[in-house]
């Protein structure tokens, strides 16, 4: 994975109840405010593939490997079409999840490590990588209180882990959670504490931010940015 363009790639990544998708909306709108491009973009979002996944997880019908293989799809449609062209105009493009996505849950379904590696080879390499770490006890006690039911598939009920989908999902999520403090060594992701407040989660999050498109900025016009 390289990454070419004069744009900026920044992406969330966490277990489902982590507060990653408040955190970088967050980031958007300051950033916006402070003068810049932004272009947001979401996992699993591409209208390429959208109904036949939502069909095919209402049916029951994805074996690990067709799940991966979906999944890689919409994204392949989405790096395509959605997040390579900001990235061309010199925009900064946030992303609500990323290939890790897919490298901690696909591995966690038994699919190989390498071969989802090499399934998504093509995709750019962000330029920060902010992942939200939470216990699980909170993520689950967050999913609960937030919407009041946990989905069938991020329970990883399709796995037949357990009977009781909370049971499921503290077992699934669990596995996802350990799969992804392996990449965070591995890809050098910036770690947040996720059980501290919103707004002490964000000055950090800004933080980071800033100092990645600061030395970008500076490298490539040798001008003030706008946080100076």
């Amino acid at each position: 994975m390289t990454q070419p363009y004069s744009g900026k790639l920044i992406v969330v990544e966490g277990i489902d109840g982590s507060g990653k998708s408040t955190q970088i909306r967050l980031l958007e709108r300051w950033l916006v405010s402070r003068g810049y491009s932004v272009f947001f973009t979401e996992w699993n979002s591409s209208l390429l593939v959208r109904e036949t996944t939502r069909y095919a997880k209402k049916k029951d019908l994805l074996t690990p490997t067709t799940f991966s293989l979906l999944h890689a799809t919409d994204f392949a449609d989405r790096h395509q079409d959605i997040i390579l062209p900001p990235l061309k105009a010199g925009m900064v493009v946030l992303a609500d999840r990323y290939v890790y996505t897919a490298f901690a849950r696909d591995a966690v379904r038994g699919v190989h490590p390498q071969w989802i590696r090499d399934l998504y080879s093509f995709a750019v390499q962000p330029d920060l990588t902010l992942y939200f770490r939470v216990p699980l006890e909170v993520a689950t006690r967050r999913i609960a209180g937030g919407r009041g039911k946990i989905k069938y598939h991020e329970a990883g009920m399709d796995l037949r882990l357990s009977t009781d989908i909370v049971e499921s999902f503290k077992i699934f999520q669990g596995r996802i959670l350990e799969e992804y403090d392996r990449l965070a060594e591995e890809f050098q992701f910036t770690v947040f504490d996720a059980t501290k407040a919103i707004e002490d989660q964000q000055e950090e999050v800004r933080d980071a931010a800033v100092r990645m498109l600061r030395t970008h900025e500076e490298k490539l016009h040798g001008i003030h940015t706008p946080f100076n």
